[in-house]
């Protein structure tokens, strides 16, 4: 058994890390479900416009990005769970800025929560890797799928949580996610175990920063999955940020609407991650599953910037949210796969970080995009970086194939 997985045997720990992972990530997605779907909303009522939704949520990426490659070097060289911990407390901080942001009409205090979040938000990486911990690369799969279950559980309570709750107040479901990861806190510091072993640590400590991408086994495939997350990445935040816009132009739709909407979402994420994922991707195949979710990506994307009624717009909605719900946990498996037992925190992490790259310009970008070139053109570059994700789908299969037969 490599080191870095001295427990993938044990079901018990494997289901204790999974729990407390699943509940990790389900209360981050909360404090960002009930954001998201909402911010455009409350920037406008801040007096911000269309660009500033773009840079608030480009400075939320942007902290993420520079410090996710660092929490997930830090889980390497100290262990996870305290990656875990600090960003649950952190993200209670940050909600509760958030409310105080919400109730005082003070975009500076909005900026202040969100760069927090970002700054803090790589646990998400911790998490993965905390799974890599104990699971085999048969197991893997099926594993990160759990996570994308609490992804889409988030994403689908967030949004309803925003929606049902908003009629009491703008700061009331912010203060109420603060809530929600308090307890998370809670629950990880009694219940979470430290699955990364000392004397991977070690080696670990002995590394360069760069190291899990100068040293990797697979330089090539590590590359491209690195170029593929920003792919993705750059294509989900088209949704992050134009959906609310377009829609209330186009259907008058608002907060409420909008929620329910990234709620479906969220529960397709929540119905393939939480359990279709893991059989589909032993029937079909992780390259195979992989492409075939980047399509539909690409698809529903170009269904949005060409709907003007509400049922196509909710057909390509669906399409999204089937597309994501394969694609996510997949290009996080690949990550683990081509790190080396020891390194799969900053891999991990450094994938994140690329992701994080994404929602830094993509934010801005599609800001500026939907202003300047019109409603349609952010979801048509959506279209394009998941068809080109789809492309890297196809290079990492056959770069895989190769790898096999030498």
């Amino acid at each position: 058994m490599s080191v870095g997985q001295p427990q993938a045997t044990s079901p018990g720990l494997l289901r204790r890390v999974e729990a407390v992972v699943f509940l990790t990530v389900f209360l981050d997605l909360v404090g960002f479900g009930i954001v998201i779907p909402m911010l455009p909303f409350y920037v406008q009522s801040m007096g911000g416009s269309a660009r500033m939704v773009g840079i608030l949520l480009g400075c939320f990426s942007l902290t993420q990005l520079l410090a996710t490659p660092l929490l997930g070097r830090y889980s390497d060289r100290h262990g996870r769970r305290a990656v875990i911990l600090l960003s649950l407390l952190a993200n209670a901080v940050a909600m509760v800025l958030f409310a105080l942001a919400s109730y005082e009409k003070m975009l500076p205090l909005l900026f202040a929560s969100r760069i927090l979040a970002g700054a803090t938000s790589g646990n998400i990486s911790a998490c993965q890797a905390a799974i890599a911990d104990v699971t085999t690369k048969q197991t893997r799969a099926k594993a990160m799928g759990r996570i994308g279950a609490g992804i889409g559980l988030g994403m689908v309570l967030g949004p309803t949580l925003g929606g049902v709750f908003s009629g009491l107040g703008p700061w009331v479901p912010p203060l109420l996610a603060g809530g929600l990861a308090l307890v998370g806190f809670v629950g990880a510091l009694v219940a979470m175990p430290e699955t990364h072993p000392p004397e991977a640590r070690v080696q670990a400590k002995s590394q360069t920063r760069w190291s899990a991408l100068q040293d990797s086994p697979r330089r090539k495939a590590l590359g491209m999955v690195l170029v593929l997350f920003f792919a993705v990445f750059l294509s989900m935040t088209t949704l992050q940020v134009a959906f609310a816009l377009v829609v209330q132009a186009r259907l008058d739709w608002g907060s409420k609407e909008v929620g329910y909407t990234f709620a479906v979402v969220g529960g397709l994420g929540l119905i393939i991650q939480g359990g279709l994922i893991g059989p589909l991707a032993r029937r079909v195949g992780e390259f195979r599953l992989l492409i075939i979710g980047a399509l539909l990506l690409a698809a529903g994307m170009g269904g949005l910037a060409v709907s003007q009624h509400a049922p196509p717009m909710m057909a390509a909605v669906v399409l999204v949210g089937v597309g994501m719900g394969f694609v996510q946990p997949l290009i996080s498996s690949l990550a683990s796969q081509v790190a080396a037992p020891t390194q799969q925190g900053a891999v991990l992490g450094l994938a994140q970080s690329c992701g994080g790259l994404a929602r830094t310009v993509g934010p801005v970008a599609t800001g500026w995009m939907y202003a300047s070139l019109g409603t349609q053109t952010p979801f048509l570059t959506g279209m394009a970086s998941a068809l080109a994700a789809a492309g890297l789908g196809v290079l990492l299969s056959r770069e895989s194939l190769e790898e096999k037969s030498r």
